[in-house]
Protein backbone atom coordinates (compact mmCIF):
# COMPACT_ATOMS: atom_id res chain seq x y z
CA UNK A 1 0.00 0.00 0.00
CA UNK A 2 1.38 3.38 -0.87
CA UNK A 3 1.86 5.53 2.13
CA UNK A 4 -0.17 8.70 1.26
CA UNK A 5 -3.24 6.22 0.78
CA UNK A 6 -2.33 4.71 4.43
CA UNK A 7 -2.24 8.22 5.75
CA UNK A 8 -5.60 8.71 4.31
CA UNK A 9 -7.22 5.68 5.50
CA UNK A 10 -5.85 5.91 8.90
CA UNK A 11 -6.68 9.60 9.58
CA UNK A 12 -9.34 9.34 12.35
CA UNK A 13 -7.03 8.52 15.50
CA UNK A 14 -7.66 9.51 19.15
CA UNK A 15 -5.79 11.53 21.34
CA UNK A 16 -3.61 9.28 23.61
CA UNK A 17 -4.79 8.28 26.32
CA UNK A 18 -2.96 7.49 29.54
CA UNK A 19 -3.36 3.89 31.16
CA UNK A 20 -0.93 3.70 33.69
CA UNK A 21 0.26 7.32 34.77
CA UNK A 22 2.26 8.28 31.83
CA UNK A 23 2.91 12.34 31.45
CA UNK A 24 2.25 13.65 28.00
CA UNK A 25 5.84 14.95 27.89
CA UNK A 26 7.26 11.14 27.71
CA UNK A 27 5.36 10.70 24.34
CA UNK A 28 8.50 12.50 22.53
CA UNK A 29 11.05 11.01 24.85
CA UNK A 30 14.14 8.54 22.82
CA UNK A 31 13.18 6.08 25.47
CA UNK A 32 9.93 5.30 24.73
CA UNK A 33 8.77 2.13 23.09
CA UNK A 34 5.97 1.60 21.00
CA UNK A 35 3.67 -1.70 20.75
CA UNK A 36 1.25 -2.09 17.80
CA UNK A 37 -1.82 -3.96 18.04
CA UNK A 38 -3.45 -5.23 15.02
CA UNK A 39 -6.65 -6.93 14.67
CA UNK A 40 -10.13 -8.36 13.21
CA UNK A 41 -13.34 -9.72 14.28
CA UNK A 42 -16.18 -11.87 12.69
CA UNK A 43 -14.12 -11.95 9.65
CA UNK A 44 -16.68 -14.71 8.45
CA UNK A 45 -14.62 -16.76 5.57
CA UNK A 46 -14.46 -13.47 3.53
CA UNK A 47 -11.99 -14.14 1.21
CA UNK A 48 -12.09 -12.28 -1.58
CA UNK A 49 -12.98 -8.70 -1.59
CA UNK A 50 -16.74 -7.18 -1.93
CA UNK A 51 -17.28 -6.67 -5.75
CA UNK A 52 -17.64 -3.58 -7.78
CA UNK A 53 -21.93 -3.68 -7.21
CA UNK A 54 -21.62 -3.98 -3.34
CA UNK A 55 -22.93 -1.04 -2.52
CA UNK A 56 -21.60 0.66 0.68
CA UNK A 57 -19.06 -2.08 0.45
CA UNK A 58 -18.20 -2.45 -3.37
CA UNK A 59 -14.20 -2.99 -3.88
CA UNK A 60 -13.39 -2.98 -0.08
CA UNK A 61 -12.15 -5.88 1.99
CA UNK A 62 -10.36 -9.16 1.15
CA UNK A 63 -7.42 -10.56 2.24
CA UNK A 64 -4.97 -9.94 0.26
CA UNK A 65 -5.51 -6.18 0.61
CA UNK A 66 -5.09 -6.89 4.58
CA UNK A 67 -2.12 -8.70 3.84
CA UNK A 68 -0.65 -5.62 1.97
CA UNK A 69 -1.87 -3.42 5.15
CA UNK A 70 -0.59 -5.78 7.64
CA UNK A 71 2.94 -6.01 6.07
CA UNK A 72 3.04 -2.35 5.28
CA UNK A 73 2.69 -1.68 9.56
CA UNK A 74 5.03 -4.02 10.65
CA UNK A 75 7.72 -2.73 8.52
CA UNK A 76 6.55 0.82 10.05
CA UNK A 77 7.27 -1.14 13.94
CA UNK A 78 8.18 -4.47 14.04
CA UNK A 79 6.68 -4.69 17.83
CA UNK A 80 3.34 -5.55 15.87
CA UNK A 81 0.91 -8.45 17.32
CA UNK A 82 -1.95 -9.42 14.87
CA UNK A 83 -5.15 -10.83 16.92
CA UNK A 84 -8.43 -11.85 15.74
CA UNK A 85 -11.58 -11.83 18.23
CA UNK A 86 -13.97 -14.90 16.85
CA UNK A 87 -16.56 -15.65 14.03
CA UNK A 88 -13.22 -16.88 11.59
CA UNK A 89 -15.49 -19.85 10.45
CA UNK A 90 -19.09 -19.14 8.23
CA UNK A 91 -20.30 -16.50 5.67
CA UNK A 92 -18.94 -17.93 2.33
CA UNK A 93 -18.99 -20.95 0.16
CA UNK A 94 -15.55 -21.08 1.17
CA UNK A 95 -16.55 -22.25 4.81
CA UNK A 96 -18.99 -24.46 3.05
CA UNK A 97 -16.36 -26.36 0.75
CA UNK A 98 -13.18 -26.81 2.80
CA UNK A 99 -14.71 -26.56 6.34
CA UNK A 100 -11.98 -23.69 7.59
CA UNK A 101 -8.94 -24.78 6.49
CA UNK A 102 -8.47 -22.02 3.69
CA UNK A 103 -9.30 -19.20 6.91
CA UNK A 104 -6.98 -21.00 8.83
CA UNK A 105 -4.43 -21.71 6.08
CA UNK A 106 -4.88 -17.62 5.29
CA UNK A 107 -4.35 -16.17 8.89
CA UNK A 108 -0.93 -18.15 9.06
CA UNK A 109 0.18 -16.79 5.96
CA UNK A 110 -0.66 -13.17 7.21
CA UNK A 111 0.95 -14.55 10.83
CA UNK A 112 -1.70 -13.89 13.38
CA UNK A 113 -0.31 -14.13 16.95
CA UNK A 114 -3.73 -15.35 18.39
CA UNK A 115 -7.09 -15.46 18.34
CA UNK A 116 -10.16 -16.90 20.27
CA UNK A 117 -13.14 -18.53 19.38
CA UNK A 118 -16.80 -17.15 18.58
CA UNK A 119 -19.95 -19.05 18.58
CA UNK A 120 -20.18 -19.48 14.57
CA UNK A 121 -16.51 -21.11 14.67
CA UNK A 122 -18.22 -24.27 16.19
CA UNK A 123 -20.52 -24.54 13.08
CA UNK A 124 -19.26 -27.65 11.80
CA UNK A 125 -18.79 -28.99 15.32
CA UNK A 126 -15.97 -29.24 18.02
CA UNK A 127 -14.45 -32.29 15.63
CA UNK A 128 -15.03 -30.14 12.90
CA UNK A 129 -12.85 -27.39 14.60
CA UNK A 130 -10.41 -30.04 16.29
CA UNK A 131 -9.93 -31.15 12.39
CA UNK A 132 -8.82 -27.44 10.94
CA UNK A 133 -6.19 -26.58 13.94
CA UNK A 134 -3.12 -28.15 12.58
CA UNK A 135 -3.82 -25.13 9.58
CA UNK A 136 -3.55 -22.75 12.62
CA UNK A 137 -0.38 -21.69 13.36
CA UNK A 138 -1.07 -19.32 15.82
CA UNK A 139 -2.66 -20.13 19.15
CA UNK A 140 -6.80 -20.00 20.16
CA UNK A 141 -7.06 -18.51 23.38
CA UNK A 142 -10.08 -18.93 25.60
CA UNK A 143 -10.37 -18.37 29.44
CA UNK A 144 -13.94 -19.14 29.78
CA UNK A 145 -14.73 -22.09 28.36
CA UNK A 146 -13.99 -25.23 30.38
CA UNK A 147 -13.40 -28.28 27.29
CA UNK A 148 -12.52 -30.83 29.67
CA UNK A 149 -13.98 -34.21 28.44
CA UNK A 150 -14.15 -32.52 24.87
CA UNK A 151 -11.01 -33.25 21.78
CA UNK A 152 -10.30 -29.53 22.69
CA UNK A 153 -8.71 -29.93 25.95
CA UNK A 154 -5.45 -28.93 25.96
CA UNK A 155 -5.47 -27.66 22.33
CA UNK A 156 -7.02 -24.55 23.66
CA UNK A 157 -5.41 -22.05 26.34
CA UNK A 158 -6.52 -19.38 28.34
CA UNK A 159 -3.86 -17.42 28.12
CA UNK A 160 -0.55 -16.60 25.73
CA UNK A 161 2.38 -14.09 26.60
CA UNK A 162 4.61 -12.45 24.25
CA UNK A 163 6.88 -10.05 24.53
CA UNK A 164 8.40 -7.30 22.49
CA UNK A 165 10.87 -4.93 22.78
CA UNK A 166 11.52 -6.00 26.74
CA UNK A 167 7.70 -5.26 26.89
CA UNK A 168 5.51 -8.07 28.35
CA UNK A 169 1.72 -8.88 26.47
CA UNK A 170 -0.54 -10.74 27.93
CA UNK A 171 -3.50 -11.97 25.97
CA UNK A 172 -6.31 -13.78 27.02
CA UNK A 173 -9.79 -15.39 25.89
CA UNK A 174 -13.57 -14.91 26.69
CA UNK A 175 -16.04 -16.54 24.55
CA UNK A 176 -20.15 -15.92 24.44
CA UNK A 177 -22.69 -18.09 25.90
CA UNK A 178 -23.29 -21.15 23.20
CA UNK A 179 -26.24 -21.89 24.67
CA UNK A 180 -29.47 -20.71 22.23
CA UNK A 181 -26.75 -19.67 19.44
CA UNK A 182 -25.42 -23.08 19.27
CA UNK A 183 -26.89 -26.71 18.99
CA UNK A 184 -25.31 -28.15 22.19
CA UNK A 185 -24.90 -31.71 19.95
CA UNK A 186 -22.14 -29.66 18.31
CA UNK A 187 -20.17 -27.92 21.11
CA UNK A 188 -21.29 -30.82 23.34
CA UNK A 189 -20.02 -30.54 26.72
CA UNK A 190 -17.69 -27.76 26.44
CA UNK A 191 -18.86 -25.47 29.60
CA UNK A 192 -19.43 -21.64 29.95
CA UNK A 193 -17.95 -19.85 32.82
CA UNK A 194 -18.55 -16.42 34.27
CA UNK A 195 -16.76 -14.25 31.72
CA UNK A 196 -16.43 -11.00 34.55
CA UNK A 197 -15.12 -13.45 37.34
CA UNK A 198 -13.10 -15.26 34.62
CA UNK A 199 -11.76 -11.52 33.50
CA UNK A 200 -10.64 -10.41 36.86
CA UNK A 201 -8.71 -13.78 37.44
CA UNK A 202 -7.09 -14.08 34.26
CA UNK A 203 -6.23 -9.98 34.35
CA UNK A 204 -4.67 -10.68 38.10
CA UNK A 205 -2.50 -13.23 36.79
CA UNK A 206 -1.32 -11.93 33.72
CA UNK A 207 -0.61 -8.35 35.65
CA UNK A 208 0.49 -9.63 39.21
CA UNK A 209 1.79 -12.87 38.59
CA UNK A 210 3.41 -13.06 35.05
CA UNK A 211 4.23 -9.06 35.29
CA UNK A 212 2.50 -8.39 32.47
CA UNK A 213 3.36 -4.57 31.19
CA UNK A 214 0.40 -4.76 28.68
CA UNK A 215 -3.53 -7.08 29.29
CA UNK A 216 -5.42 -7.45 26.25
CA UNK A 217 -8.68 -9.60 26.45
CA UNK A 218 -9.63 -11.18 23.05
CA UNK A 219 -13.38 -11.31 23.74
CA UNK A 220 -16.31 -12.35 21.73
CA UNK A 221 -18.81 -11.46 24.11
CA UNK A 222 -20.59 -8.39 21.83
CA UNK A 223 -19.80 -4.89 22.75
CA UNK A 224 -23.39 -3.80 24.52
CA UNK A 225 -27.04 -4.71 24.47
CA UNK A 226 -29.35 -1.89 24.89
CA UNK A 227 -32.12 -3.48 25.61
CA UNK A 228 -30.60 -5.74 27.83
CA UNK A 229 -28.21 -4.25 30.60
CA UNK A 230 -27.87 -7.39 32.28
CA UNK A 231 -26.42 -9.54 29.31
CA UNK A 232 -21.84 -9.32 29.88
CA UNK A 233 -20.59 -7.53 27.14
CA UNK A 234 -17.48 -5.57 26.82
CA UNK A 235 -18.51 -2.90 27.84
CA UNK A 236 -19.89 -4.16 31.26
CA UNK A 237 -16.20 -6.44 31.41
CA UNK A 238 -14.18 -3.03 31.26
CA UNK A 239 -16.23 -1.84 34.16
CA UNK A 240 -16.10 -4.41 36.55
CA UNK A 241 -13.01 -5.78 36.32
CA UNK A 242 -9.30 -4.27 36.93
CA UNK A 243 -5.83 -4.84 34.97
CA UNK A 244 -7.12 -4.77 31.68
CA UNK A 245 -5.76 -2.50 29.41
CA UNK A 246 -7.23 -3.13 26.18
CA UNK A 247 -10.87 -5.41 25.03
CA UNK A 248 -10.86 -6.07 21.06
CA UNK A 249 -14.54 -7.19 20.89
CA UNK A 250 -16.44 -9.39 18.36
CA UNK A 251 -20.00 -10.85 18.15
CA UNK A 252 -22.06 -7.65 17.62
CA UNK A 253 -20.50 -6.77 14.60
CA UNK A 254 -19.98 -3.39 16.41
CA UNK A 255 -18.05 -0.51 13.94
CA UNK A 256 -16.08 1.75 16.35
CA UNK A 257 -14.08 4.60 14.17
CA UNK A 258 -11.87 4.50 17.41
CA UNK A 259 -11.98 2.84 20.56
CA UNK A 260 -14.21 3.54 23.71
CA UNK A 261 -12.43 4.62 26.45
CA UNK A 262 -13.96 3.37 29.50
CA UNK A 263 -13.38 3.49 33.36
CA UNK A 264 -12.34 0.15 35.26
CA UNK A 265 -13.70 -0.15 38.62
CA UNK A 266 -10.76 1.53 40.18
CA UNK A 267 -10.95 3.92 38.18
CA UNK A 268 -8.44 3.85 35.62
CA UNK A 269 -8.73 4.13 31.63
CA UNK A 270 -9.53 0.98 29.39
CA UNK A 271 -9.82 0.75 25.67
CA UNK A 272 -12.50 -1.32 23.97
CA UNK A 273 -12.43 -1.42 19.98
CA UNK A 274 -14.47 -3.80 18.06
CA UNK A 275 -14.05 -3.11 13.84
CA UNK A 276 -17.45 -4.40 12.48
CA UNK A 277 -17.13 -7.48 10.18
CA UNK A 278 -15.58 -9.36 7.04
CA UNK A 279 -12.89 -8.62 6.89
CA UNK A 280 -13.63 -4.41 5.68
CA UNK A 281 -11.57 -2.93 8.45
CA UNK A 282 -8.28 -3.37 10.40
CA UNK A 283 -8.14 -2.21 13.96
CA UNK A 284 -4.84 -0.62 15.07
CA UNK A 285 -3.77 0.54 18.53
CA UNK A 286 -0.98 1.95 19.30
CA UNK A 287 0.24 1.84 22.96
CA UNK A 288 3.51 3.94 24.13
CA UNK A 289 5.86 3.11 26.94
CA UNK A 290 8.33 5.40 28.91
CA UNK A 291 11.41 3.76 30.45
CA UNK A 292 9.17 3.29 33.58
CA UNK A 293 6.61 1.12 31.51
CA UNK A 294 4.03 3.68 32.25
CA UNK A 295 1.97 3.31 29.03
CA UNK A 296 -0.80 5.03 26.94
CA UNK A 297 -2.56 4.27 23.74
CA UNK A 298 -4.00 5.88 20.70
CA UNK A 299 -6.20 3.52 17.98
CA UNK A 300 -8.39 3.93 14.48
CA UNK A 301 -10.34 2.02 12.10
CA UNK A 302 -8.30 1.35 9.19
CA UNK A 303 -10.25 0.90 5.43
CA UNK A 304 -9.01 -2.43 4.17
Amino acid sequence: MKRRAFINKSAATTALVTLGGLSMQSFSSKTSTKITILHTNDVHSHIDPFGPNDGRNANKGGVARRASLIESIRTENPNTLLLDAGDIFQGTPYFNYYGGELEFKLMSMLKYDAATLGNHDFDNGIDGLYAQLPHAKFDFVSANYDFTNTVLDTHIKPYKIFKKDGIKIGVFGLGIDLDGLVIQTLYKETKYLNPIEIAQDMSRILKENEQCDLVICLSHLGYHYRHDDEKVSDLMVSRQTENIDLIIGGHTHTFLPKPTIEKNRSGKNVLVNQVGCYGLYLGRIDFFFDSDKNKAGKGTSIIV
